[in-house]
């Protein structure tokens, strides 16, 4: 991380002991939100409103974040997510999302999201009517479809910051991911100690 370690304070102990339950370590991202973690708190809360009460499920968000973090070369969230992707579809499936392919195990849907992620991440202003239709096709409605794109902006904003202050993933996010994943994640920062 380029930045110091933060003060001290009841907030910054709140991210860390909230990592500490959920995972048994801190996360690097967590040390640099700890600089501001209103910041942290209101990301997190608009991220998952974001997707709320829409008709995206697990798997749909985690393709999304899977194929916005690759196409960025994100391998800080390319692995935690891609880790997650494989848990509820399967390691090759997680694995050629993560390399921009469209692999097997993958609904039309599926597809469908992590193709306009890719092209909404990279080059927005080039989108067509034509993505927006193949979505509707895979039963995603203009809500979902907003809702969506929405999401896959913050991830952006997210990864953008974790990548920008020279975050590096975990250790602990290589060694819990599939093999195929870890194979597959060779672009953006290395991984740092543990």
């Amino acid at each position: 991380m380029f930045l110091n370690e933060p003060e001290t304070t009841p907030e910054t102990t709140a991210l860390y002991d909230h990592d500490l339950a959920d995972r048994g370590w801190v996360m690097n991202l967590t040390h640099a939100w700890a600089w501001r973690p209103d910041l942290f708190d209101s990301f997190v809360a608009t991220r998952a409103l974001s997707v709320a009460g829409t008709g995206l499920t697990d798997r749909d968000v985690a393709v999304l974040v899977a194929a916005t973090a690759s196409a960025r070369g994100d391998s800080y969230c390319s692995l935690a997510w891609g880790a997650k992707l494989a848990g509820l579809s399967s390691a090759e499936s997680a694995a050629g999302v993560l390399g921009g392919a469209s692999p097997d195990g993958l609904t039309e849907r599926e597809h469908a999201l992590a193709d306009w992620a890719r092209h909404a991440v990279t080059d927005p202003s080039t989108t067509t009517a034509e993505e927006v239709q193949r979505l509707r096709a895979a039963g995603l409605d203009d809500r979902d479809i907003f809702s969506a794109t929405v999401f896959l902006a913050m991830r952006l904003a997210f990864s953008t910051v974790n990548s920008a202050l020279g975050l590096a993933p975990d250790a602990q996010l290589l060694a819990d991911a599939p093999d195929e994943v870890a194979e597959v994640v060779a672009y953006g920062r290395p991984v740092g100690a543990a």
